[in-house]
């Protein structure tokens, strides 16, 4: 689920926010970073229920119409076949994923049951919903197809939802990009056969990436005074109040990377950073960024400084 981007993502963040030095201890916030990586599984399994909600949803406003007392012939004979999806069926069967929300207490969205209203009015008005329950059956494909466009077109982008999930969490709105495209990639690959654990992917790839978060962070800080005279020798023509200072931390782990992270490419270093500031920071920070990089670069390079392993690292 976790990218390598995104991880840089949370260790920027989390250092920007540091506000000691290499002397000080860091453990608190290296735990901070651990823990906001962490919680991006909860946003995964917050967005992944509301699915199973939105169809239960639906279940619990069938079941009220055929209780009416002037109920209609439709209301009596519904049409089941959003209720019955084949997709719905195994999200909700899934043992694992039971239990994975059940032990991390994602959300109680009984509370919190107007946004799963929102989001049901919003499938039932949509014309997606109006020409799939043209007919009363169809086969798991149109099922799945069905069910990744509703999510696509109505509860990826919806506002009320994006609200919810800002006040639930401030930095869930960095995860929700990567947690959405998990959550398609899962539900446009889903078969009939998928194993239990199919819906509860790792959080992070290997327990390297994994490390890579713990490293990027400490080595950063724990280099700090060296880091950033790098930084200066560079910037000794600019006004130091206009480096943003998010840019400031994005140079100091790309040159930490360059220098202490022997398997990392060099063009993938300067890539991935150039494409964080250009979201995170000034419209011109990633070409005030490549500058320093690229002149970084060629003088480790004609002073042996860049021990990368392995070709084609350069």
């Amino acid at each position: 689920m976790l990218n390598r981007r995104h991880i840089r993502v949370k260790v920027m963040q989390t250092l920007y926010a540091f506000k000691g030095n290499e002397s000080d201890d860091f453990s608190s916030n290296q735990k901070f970073l651990l823990f906001s990586i962490d919680n991006m599984y909860q946003l995964y399994l917050l967005l992944i229920s509301l699915l199973l909600e939105v169809q239960k949803r639906a279940e619990d406003d069938l079941i009220k119409k055929q209780k009416k007392h002037l109920a209609t012939q439709e209301d009596k004979d519904p049409n089941r076949k959003f209720i019955n999806n084949q997709l719905f069926q195994i999200l909700r069967e899934n043992n694992a994923l039971k239990h994975q929300i059940e032990i991390h207490k994602a959300v109680d969205w009984d509370l919190d049951s107007e946004y799963v209203d929102i989001i049901y009015k919003a499938i039932v008005s949509s014309d997606l919903y109006k020409d799939y329950m043209k007919t009363k059956v169809s086969d798991f494909k149109e099922d799945k197809e069905f069910i990744v466009d509703v999510y696509k077109e109505i509860i990826a982008p919806n506002d009320k939802l994006y609200e919810y999930i800002e006040d639930k969490n401030l930095t869930w709105l960095d995860d929700l990009p990567t947690v959405n495209t998990t959550i398609m990639k899962l539900l446009r690959k889903a078969k009939t056969t998928s194993t239990d654990s199919y819906f509860t992917p790792k959080l992070y790839k290997d327990q390297e990436d994994k490390q890579f978060a713990v490293d990027l962070f400490k080595k950063t800080i724990l280099n700090q005074v060296a880091l950033n005279q790098e930084i200066e020798l560079k910037t000794q023509n600019w006004d130091k109040d206009r480096i943003a200072n998010v840019d400031f931390v994005l140079l100091q782990m790309a040159i930490c990377e360059l220098l202490k992270f022997s398997s990392i490419p060099v063009k993938v270093t300067i890539n991935e950073y150039l494409e964080i500031a250009k979201e995170y920071s000034t419209p011109k920070s990633s070409i005030f960024i490549n500058g320093i990089l690229d002149k970084l670069v060629k003088e480790y390079e004609n002073d042996g400084k860049l021990n990368k392993i392995g070709r084609g690292l350069v």
